[in-house]
């Protein structure tokens, strides 16, 4: 049976992960984005919304395996968390870029959100780290991105008010 404060942080971490509070949540930021503007670097900044996109998408599936696979094999850093390239090769390619997102995203919801997993129970083939450990990295990693992505959006004029 869980204790009212084992409900409580879940709640308060699917809160975040989701873009709750002072974060802005994957869809609010990403949806809208005009195809000409995805693989434009603007003056001063030294990504793209592709390249956002894609390392958000690759670091988060990795943070998620890392959680739940026991033979988990890290990548290499940083070559590994990043696209060769400033623009996706097509459309389809941003939008299952986006939708891998949206279910990794879902996927790391439901591990938080699951009585049977222990958040404070170091992750066997890990050196130190926690479930716990491991949400609030991916929400922090999620919001710090996002907010590179508003601040390209609005470099580009692509950027209203949400």
């Amino acid at each position: 049976m869980m204790r009212n404060d084992d409900v409580d942080l879940r709640q308060h971490l699917l809160y975040l992960l989701r873009g709750g509070g002072a974060h802005l949540d994957f869809k609010t930021v990403i949806d809208g984005l005009p195809i000409e503007l995805r693989g434009v670097r603007p003056a001063g900044l030294t990504q793209t919304a592709w390249r956002l996109l894609e390392h958000m998408r690759i670091a988060q599936w990795d943070m998620l395996d890392f959680c739940t696979n026991s033979k988990y094999i890290p990548m290499v850093f940083p070559t590994g968390y990043w696209p060769p390239n400033d623009a996706p090769p097509n459309e389809a390619a941003w939008d299952k870029s986006i939708n891998s997102f949206r279910a990794d995203l879902g996927a790391m919801e439901l591990l938080t959100a699951n009585p049977s997993i222990d958040l404070f129970a170091l992750i066997p083939h890990g050196d130190g780290q926690t479930i716990l450990r491991e949400v609030l990295l991916f929400a922090d990693h999620n919001a710090y991105h996002l907010g590179q992505l508003v601040t390209l959006r609005r470099l580009l004029d692509a950027w209203t008010k949400k």
